[in-house]
């Protein structure tokens, strides 16, 4: 019959062992120690603390960044940019733009005036209207002189002028009626010895239907028996009346 081995016991210390751990005992008692860089370890402890704090906030602000590098890379090459055509040079230059046309002027028309108003024509010639017809004095005549535009004598109904020319040293005063012409009477024309003459118009309000017209002209543009030739215009140039 076999009998079991007794189990070692575990706290058994092997052969030895006792004097080893008593050599080495007396060793460690035999060194001194080194004195511990307690300066050191807290300048190494407060720069690996800043470098922490360092890459902490570095990245916080990697993570801030990162939604704008996002939107600027999203503008710049989002599908949505668009690319101008470059502009090109032409090789002559461009023509000038063209003026509009200015609008046209209104041709004239008689001048209104009131009756018995006067109105100077050249010194010493003085011309007004009444509802009976044209007034007018002269150096020669300061009394007046009248020629009537209800009397009968003209035919108000048909274009027509008269011609009364009233001289002196120093120059000639043209004037007359005008009626019966269609439209409205804008200028008159004067043809006299000495080249054309350019006259003005009267009238009263209300379109009486006639008119006086009147010009200055140099001596003997209408002596002897040189008759000049008279033409009322109306404001389309047409003639509204003509003599002879």
């Amino acid at each position: 019959m076999n009998h079991p081995h007794p189990e070692a016991e575990p706290d058994a210390e092997p052969a030895g062992a006792g004097p080893l751990r008593e050599a080495l005992a007396a060793a460690a008692y035999g060194v001194t120690p080194s004195r511990v860089p307690l300066a050191a370890v807290e300048r190494r402890g407060r720069l690996i603390r800043r470098r922490r704090r360092a890459t902490v906030l570095g990245a916080g602000c990697g993570v801030l960044l990162a939604p704008l590098a996002f939107v600027a890379l999203q503008g710049t090459d989002g599908g949505d940019r668009v690319t101008r055509p470059a502009a090109t040079v032409s090789a002559s230059p461009a023509p000038a733009p063209t003026p509009s046309p200015s609008p046209s002027v209104p041709a004239p028309t008689p001048r209104i005036v009131e009756p018995g108003e006067r109105v100077t024509a050249a010194p010493g010639f003085v011309l007004w209207l009444t509802e009976e017809g044209k007034h007018w004095t002269t150096p020669d005549m300061p009394e007046g002189q009248f020629r009537s535009a209800v009397d009968g004598n003209i035919d108000r109904s048909t274009p027509g002028v008269s011609l009364q020319s009233e001289g002196t040293d120093t120059g000639v005063l043209l004037s007359g009626l005008y009626y019966g012409g269609e439209g409205t009477a804008s200028v008159v024309e004067v043809a006299s010895e000495n080249g054309p003459v350019r006259g003005k118009l009267l009238e009263l309000p209300g379109r009486p239907g006639w008119g006086v017209w009147y010009a200055t002209a140099a001596p003997g543009d209408s002596s002897g028996d040189f008759v000049p030739e008279v033409t009322v215009r109306d404001t389309e140039g047409g003639v509204y009346a003509q003599l002879p």
